[in-house]
């Protein structure tokens, strides 16, 4: 028994590990995403008019790469932030770090059952359920990170409200836009990518009425742990 606690509590402690391979596995499904865009063949294009079909008939699908590239990007930063704010990890956060990746891993899939049947409404739930699962996991582990007095204690409580608060009103948005397919999937696509540009280009903003930090537990005064 006392060989299994030891293994516990020093298993999964490197953040240094977690954050390789975690650039590893988002580089490699970021590069997935792009694999079925191929170029016409030659034969097939006889003119200007050919080659601008052909491009136009590709517009859906650059779309939605577009969507899973920027999706990739935000959840790539966002996991980052709470990498750089931990002074080590543990055995279940790491756990929990891994299954985001694993969701990570999904996105190709995603991406590509969306493209080929992009007018189909399970195909958008689907893809919003991969980024529902991201989005959770991403608030999982910093509540997990909290609770267990991993974070940096220069990174304070209003700091831990504010990414908790955007990963809540991210999930909403993204919620809202998939909940658009039922009037039609490039709606729903669409605003998506709106929710996206958003969180990718507008400035950041300070909201008072920001929700508690998700199982966090105080030891230090108002510092989380």
């Amino acid at each position: 028994m006392r060989i299994n606690l030891s293994y516990n509590e020093v298993a999964g402690r490197s953040v240094e590990r977690l954050a390789a391979l975690s650039d590893g596995l988002f580089g490699v499904a970021m590069t997935l995403l792009l694999l079925e865009l191929h170029v016409p063949v030659k034969e097939a294009i006889q003119s200007e008019h050919d080659l601008l079909q052909f491009l136009l008939h590709l517009g859906p699908e650059l779309l939605v790469y577009l969507l899973s590239f920027m999706t990739l990007g935000i959840f790539w930063i966002g996991q980052q932030v709470q990498l750089s704010n931990l002074v080590a990890s543990e055995r279940h956060l790491t756990w929990i770090h891994l299954a985001f990746l694993f969701a990570v891993t999904l996105m190709p899939f995603s991406t590509e059952l969306l493209v080929e049947f992009i007018h189909f409404r399970t195909a958008l739930v689907l893809y919003w359920l991969n980024i529902l699962l991201l989005g959770s996991l991403v608030y999982l582990s910093w509540g997990r990170a909290l609770k267990t007095g991993l974070v940096k204690p220069e990174f304070t409580s209003e700091q831990a409200r504010s990414v908790c608060h955007r990963v809540l009103v991210a999930q909403a948005f993204y919620a809202l836009g998939a909940a658009l397919c039922l009037v039609n999937t490039f709606v729903s696509i669409s605003v998506i990518i709106l929710v996206q540009l958003n969180f990718v280009f507008a400035p950041t903003y300070r909201n008072r009425s920001q929700p508690p930090v998700p199982s966090a537990t105080t030891d230090k005064g108002d510092e989380p742990a």
